[in-house]
């Protein structure tokens, strides 16, 4: 039985019998794994704290391709975001995104930019703590980039014209019509700072982007409302946790 290691996130966990854990990972080499921890409930478990959601680790796993179910080995905490368990706005942010990650993400399927990309984010929320809603925002977009579902908002749909910044546009569907195809018929108009907060997601760093649009949820809450739209098309349903994403976190 052929042994894996990675560098690793842990997304969540649950038990399973009296002693042992269900734990799901995203890893760096191999996409989403699901082990399972044994005696990880016992005081004296040797998994200790490793296994905190949103913890980066080292794993190391036996698996068998038969089996969906990895045996683990050995987890070596990384990193710890320990400071954040009381801080219910990141769980609760952290436990979508991670929700999200699981319902996109195919097992064994490794795609390390978004790794890095998760991985960022989670360090850049827990060191400065500025607004969830735009890491929140930052992953749903970049999601859909990384997935192939994110509209092209360059041109419009109706005629192809390359709409600039400074140009009137109007939501249809999810894709954009400029100012004349717009008005042609019924459309909603979409203001310049949700296709900024657009624009600037896909050229800044997670950090980056968090110190640029402090003071912006409305924007950034109106761009919410359209990637959370174009997900639920994508899987098929509203993701987990929805309703507290409703309750404005920021």
């Amino acid at each position: 039985m052929p042994l894996f290691e990675s560098e690793s996130i842990v997304l969540k966990s649950y038990n399973l019998a009296e002693a042992d854990r269900i734990v799901v990972f995203f890893t760096r080499q191999y996409g989403l794994v699901r082990g399972v921890a044994k005696g990880a409930k016992r005081l004296n478990s040797k998994f200790g704290s490793t296994l905190e959601p949103f913890s980066t680790v080292d794993l190391e796993y036996f698996h068998k391709d038969e089996h969906e179910l990895v045996s683990i080995r050995n987890v070596e905490l990384l990193r710890s975001v320990f400071d954040e368990a009381g801080n219910q706005k990141f769980l609760t942010t952290f436990s979508y995104i991670g929700d999200l990650l699981i319902t996109f993400s195919p097992p064994h399927d490794a795609d390390e930019t978004l790794y890095r990309m998760v991985s960022a984010c989670i360090t850049s929320a827990a060191a400065e703590r500025s607004s969830y809603l735009a890491y929140r925002v930052y992953f749903e977009l970049w999601l859909l980039r990384l997935g192939g579902y994110l509209p092209d908002w360059r041109t419009c749909r109706e005629c192809g014209k390359v709409i600039d910044a400074a140009d009137e546009a109007f939501i249809r569907g999810f894709q954009l019509a400029c100012s004349d195809c717009g008005k042609k018929r019924p459309s909603e108009k979409i203001p310049f700072g949700v296709r900024d907060i657009f624009n600037a997601v896909q050229k800044l760093s997670p950090s980056d982007f968090a110190d640029r649009i402090i003071d912006r949820d409305a924007d950034l809450n109106e761009l919410s409302v359209i990637l959370r739209r174009i997900i639920v098309q994508v899987i098929g349903h509203e993701p987990k946790l929805i309703s507290s994403m409703h309750s404005g976190i920021n």
